[in-house]
């Protein structure tokens, strides 16, 4: 398989509701950040000033620069380019570059020397010079890994960088493909021998209990972001195929990442360390973004649809869920079973307001590094290699690229997941020979495909059928991803349901109360105002309402799909900790409370049971 990599930022073009939530995030935090928070405001380091200069500044921009570009707004463009200017001009004559001293809250770095934020920022900047052609960004970028080269054996990786080094692999082997060296493989094999052996981690996972201390190779993000690990040293030793050591490890790693850890937005627990199936454990939305960003990177590696599969259950579910439906607050942990969200002691690690609504609950790593979800996963919906073009994640944009020197246009009409039709439109300048990969999602029974009004049959690899032919100059490929209604099993005799790649949960009534007002960005506490204890009746039939899509459909009273499901009280069911309970194995129903209620999807319902126990 030829290598893929991602159409470039300033090529693709969000449309429909990908577009509407950029849109609603630009008018929320994305827009408003630096009026509001001090921490990437006037004072922040990496513009110039005295305050915090370690990760905050970089996070907020590797959201901020794609979401700028992807809705071509100035105002955000310019907001994102005094950072990018600042930072080039940074520069030393050694090479280094950034704040001259870290200034950060984190007491766990080493403020004398650390690389972790200088690799987000080599991120940001190997975004801006693909969407603008800056000649000063590739000199700026060989400098620095010169640098590094003659400074990384005496002060090596440690900590967050450790565990995070793959982010500096990414940017030397994008180095490696413009500038290839004696230097930059010597620096890349560095970097491979100082990050954590993730490889060997993931092929054979030894924290299957849940982890109550600080520790390196347990911590949620550390782990969302080392999955990808092998992948990259896969790719950056020239293998592109879903084969061999580092595949089968991530493999095996997500494997039992899941079954021990793993919860049904698609995400394994974290409420700062892996902690568990259970429902009331957290999971931190930093976790969701990056685990996002792995996926992207291992699609394009290994064309394995595996990947995508997560992807879209992770983004579709997971990413909205803690983010209240306007932008202007989320949540640090979100919980599968949500019954209140207030400032109160609960059995993870994390503090007492990390399941509330607001700026900058818990800590604010979240708060900076939120904005990369929606604008990456636009920029990881489609890949190009030599000869092919594919598909990541099924959302509505267009796109133009090259192939073989044939100009390709793409454009994508879709309301899925909340439809099952994708209509893909592309045009060539001339009659030629190109592979389509489209991946179709394991959950589909019956996937049907046409290409200019014939049917094709369809024929699976790794997930994705690949569609080898000599295209016209206008063309329409329709796929069609059938959904059902389906049970999910989970411990303790619960389940949960799904319709295609989106979780459904019953949403509770909603009292949102101010905890601390601001002028743009308040904390709220949540209080139920309805019945959470509930068990669905597994043998009754659902019913699936579909209504109009909105501006916002992940709010819940506006859902454009609902299921109708057949649910009974139980009334050994109670809070444990400031949770809802684990579900009982054996539920004392109530007689006579059968009735019928709508589930909504999960990332529009901000209470919500999800995981509930299994009546006959």
């Amino acid at each position: 398989m030829s290598r893929f990599e991602h159409i470039k930022l300033g090529n693709i073009r969000p449309k429909g509701w990908i577009k509407d939530q950029l849109m609603i995030q630009a008018n929320g935090f994305s827009g408003h950040l630096e009026e509001e928070w001090e921490d990437v405001g006037p004072r922040n380091g990496w513009i110039g000033g005295d305050g915090e200069s370690w990760e905050r500044g970089p996070y907020y921009l590797d959201g901020l620069l794609p979401l700028a570009y992807l809705l071509e707004d100035q105002v955000l463009i310019g907001k994102a380019q005094k950072w990018i200017e600042w930072t080039l001009k940074s520069q030393k004559a050694d090479g280094s570059f950034g704040p001259d001293t870290i200034v950060t809250v984190n007491t766990d770095v080493n403020k004398k020397v650390d690389w972790w934020h200088f690799m987000i920022m080599l991120k940001v900047l190997v975004q801006y010079e693909e969407v603008t052609g800056d000649p000063r960004v590739e000199p700026f970028i060989s400098n620095f890994l010169d640098y590094v080269l003659k400074h990384i054996e005496a002060s090596p990786l440690e900590g967050w960088a450790m565990t995070r080094g793959a982010e500096l692999l990414m940017i030397i082997g994008w180095m490696i493909d413009r500038r290839p060296s004696r230097d930059l493989e010597n620096l890349k094999d560095i970097i491979i021998k100082q990050t954590t052996d993730w490889t060997g981690l993931l092929a054979d996972f030894p924290y299957t209990r849940k982890v109550s201390e600080f520790h390196w190779e347990t911590h949620v993000v550390n782990v969302a972001m080392g999955i990808k690990t092998p992948g990259i040293i896969d790719r950056l030793e020239g293998n592109t195929q879903p084969k061999g050591v580092y595949y089968e490890a991530i493999r095996k790693g997500i494997d039992s990442i899941m079954t021990h850890h793993g919860q049904a937005h698609g995400m394994f627990s974290g409420d700062e360390w892996l902690s568990g199936t259970s429902p009331s454990q957290g999971v931190e939305l930093c976790a969701v973004v990056e685990y996002m960003y792995t996926m992207e990177q291992l699609i394009s590696i290994y064309g394995d649809g595996m990947f995508g599969d997560i992807l879209e259950k992770v983004a579709f579910n997971a990413l909205p869920a803690p983010i209240s439906c306007d932008w202007t607050s989320h949540q640090y942990n979100q919980q599968v079973n949500q019954i209140i969200c207030n400032r109160a002691t609960r059995n993870w690690s994390n503090r007492e307001d990390a399941n509330m609504f607001g700026l900058e609950p818990n800590f604010g790593c979240c708060t900076a590094n939120m904005h990369q979800g929606w604008p990456k996963l636009v920029t990881g919906s489609w890949f190009v290699s030599e000869d092919s073009l594919m598909v990541g994640a099924y959302i509505p944009c267009e796109f133009e690229t090259y192939i073989k020197d044939n100009s390709v246009k793409v454009e994508v009409e879709t309301f899925y997941p909340f439809r099952d039709m994708i209509k893909i439109f592309m045009n060539l300048d001339k009659k030629d020979t190109l592979s389509l990969k489209l991946r179709i999602p394991a959950w589909c029974k019956e996937p049907e495909l046409m290409v200019n009004g014939q049917k094709l049959d369809i024929s699976l690899n790794h997930g994705y059928v690949t569609i080898d032919r000599e295209w016209d100059l206008v063309n329409e490929i329709s796929l069609k991803l059938p959904m059902e209604v389906n049970l999910e099993k989970r411990p303790n005799n619960s389940g949960y349901l799904t319709l295609g790649p989106v979780v459904y949960s019953l949403p509770l009534e909603e009292k949102w109360v101010v905890a601390q007002e601001r002028n743009m960005f308040h904390d709220y506490e949540v209080y139920p105002g309805s019945r959470w204890q509930y068990g669905i009746i597994r043998t009754s039939p659902y019913t699936v309402d579909y209504g109009d899509i909105p501006l916002q459909p992940f709010e819940s009273n506006q859902a454009p799909v609902r299921i109708e499901v057949q649910v009974e009280s139980i009334n050994n069911w109670n809070m444990t900790g400031n949770n809802a309970g684990e579900p009982p194995i054996v539920s004392d129903r109530i007689p006579g409370s059968r009735k019928s209620v709508y589930f909504v999807p999960y990332g529009g319902a901000k209470l919500r049971m999800t995981e509930m126990p299994l009546l006959d």
